[in-house]
Formats: structure tokens, sequence, C-alpha cells
């Protein structure tokens, strides 16, 4: 058996009921059940359709996202997540380079490597170097100043642990940032680079060896095995092609708000709901989120 979700933005025009009611009927799906009124809404199928991709951009253009998976083992017991852009709405690099008077040029570059079109490593090494001489202290400057949360990735957290799962956090990014995020929104652990810090300011390089798309796959590996669970009992989130590792080896990979050459390698596409779309595609209703 399969099933079938419909998701849209929690800012954006809700859902038609007939819309839902004519792709159900279209492909013989079950009874409807709301998710959440007007947001989110699924059914069972018998079989994957045929012509889900077909379905999936025509759905695209109303922005509506549509995933069809099979039932079984839907809700997970571990969430992967990846932070920059995912977790949260900015990348840390570029807001650092842009306080270092870099801004444009990093943020170009940045574009580039999560679009796949430059090597993680050596981007994100040519990158830091460009901090050099940056005082430490604007770390938190940025973090109080610059960052702001995903919406719906606290509902995410709290409701996938509060029903037993595990979350970990994984970055390419720094963990002078991971460990205030993973703080901030409840997960259990997290792993990205370090920044050197010598005496009061950046040093313009990272510590090596440096986390990027195979050291992301490493850590759903480490976890899963430390904890007892399969690759099938994960959901990984992350949106650049340095994620697309532990996309593929999770039980559910969740492109969200992804580069398109990334999202054209992934199942799972969200392009327009917030982070609790996660919850939604594990068939979780909005009267069992937790805050």
């Amino acid at each position: 058996m399969f099933v079938a979700t419909l998701m849209t933005s929690p800012a954006g025009p809700e859902m038609d009921p007939a819309l839902v009611s004519s792709l159900r009927n279209a492909w013989g799906g079950g009874e409807i059940a709301w998710l959440a009124p007007g947001r989110a809404a699924e059914f069972s199928l018998p079989a994957m359709p045929e012509n889900r991709w077909d379905v999936w951009n025509d759905l695209q253009k109303i922005t509506v996202d549509l995933v069809v998976q099979p039932t079984e083992g839907r809700k997970k017991k571990m969430l992967l997540a990846d932070m920059d852009s995912t977790m949260i709405q900015q990348e840390c690099i570029d807001e650092l380079a842009d306080m270092a008077g870099v801004g444009d040029h990093v943020k170009a570059i940045t574009a580039r490597a999560m679009n796949g079109e430059l090597d993680f490593e050596g981007a994100l090494i040519e990158r830091v170097a460009l901090l050099k001489g940056l005082p430490a202290q604007v770390i938190e400057q940025v973090l109080e100043e610059r960052i702001t949360l995903m919406p719906g990735g606290k509902t995410l957290l709290a409701t996938m642990r509060g029903n037993g799962a595990y979350a970990v956090l994984v970055s390419g990014g720094f963990t002078a940032f991971t460990s205030t995020v993973a703080a901030w929104l409840g997960f259990d652990e997290n792993r990205a680079n370090t920044l050197i810090v010598e005496g009061e300011v950046l040093a313009g390089t990272v510590q090596m060896p440096i986390l990027g798309r195979a050291a992301k796959v490493e850590a759903l590996e480490q976890v899963t095995a430390r904890l007892g669970l399969s690759d099938a009992e994960v959901i990984a989130v992350g949106d650049g092609a340095n994620d697309l590792g532990m996309l593929g080896r999770a039980g559910t990979g969740v492109a969200l708000h992804a580069k398109p050459t990334v999202a054209a390698q992934c199942d799972v596409r969200v392009n327009f709901g917030d982070l609790t779309s996660l919850l939604y595609i594990q068939g979780y209703s909005t009267a069992e989120f937790l805050d």
C-alpha cells in the first residue's frame, strides 16, 4: 500500500478540498484524511501512480507539494537534519562574510557549492580564508542579530522527540553555530566543522578533516548503529548538494526548498511547506503536534 500526501504553505492560499477529492478519485484512492485543515491531506493508494511526476508538476504550479510513498514504516525513529537554509533561514558563512566585508563574493561561492558546481571542501577552505582576522565575537553577534529559525522546526523536533525519535543536526557549517541552534531546537547531538581561532580572531582556517557530504553519511551510519536502527527508520532533510548522500541513504530523504539540481535527485520534495511538512509526510496530524 501507498499513501499520497498533499501539502501547501501555511502562509499561502488553502488547498481546495475539491482538488484533493479529484486526485483521490482519479487514482482510485481511499478515504481522505485532513492532517491540517486546508493545509495537508492524505489518502491511501493500492499502487504507485504511473503519472505521479506529471501530477506533481501540475500541482507545483498552484503551490501544492505532493509526496507518494509506501505506507509501511513512514513514522521514523531518527531525524538527521542539515542546518544552513534548512533548520535556519540563513547560510552562516555568508553572514560572517558579510560582517567581514566580503559578503557578495562568498555568497556566490556558497551558491555554486550548494548547487554541486564546486568541490565542497575546496570551496569551504576558500571561503573561510576570507574570514581571516574577523573578531571571534562576531559569531555571537551573528547568532543574535542575523540567524532566524526555519518555520516549523521547533514543532518538528518536539513532536518527533516526544514520540521517541532521536535527532541529529549535521552541518557542513561550524560548531560555533550548530551547538547554539541545536540547543534552541532541542537536537540530541550536533556535528559540524570547527573554525580555528587564534587569540581573539578567526585564523582563516578550519580544523581537518572537513565534514562534508561523506561525513553526513558517516553520521547516519554511526548514529543508527549506536541506536540499533536501520537506514529505513531515518528521515533526513537538507537542501544542498552535500546533503544528497544522506538523503539517498535515509528511509525518507526530504529535499526542502532545495537547489533544483538537488531536488531533481530526490523523490520527496517540499518546495512550499515549512518543516512541519516532515510531520505530515510521516502521517502526523496537527492534533498530534507537540510544542
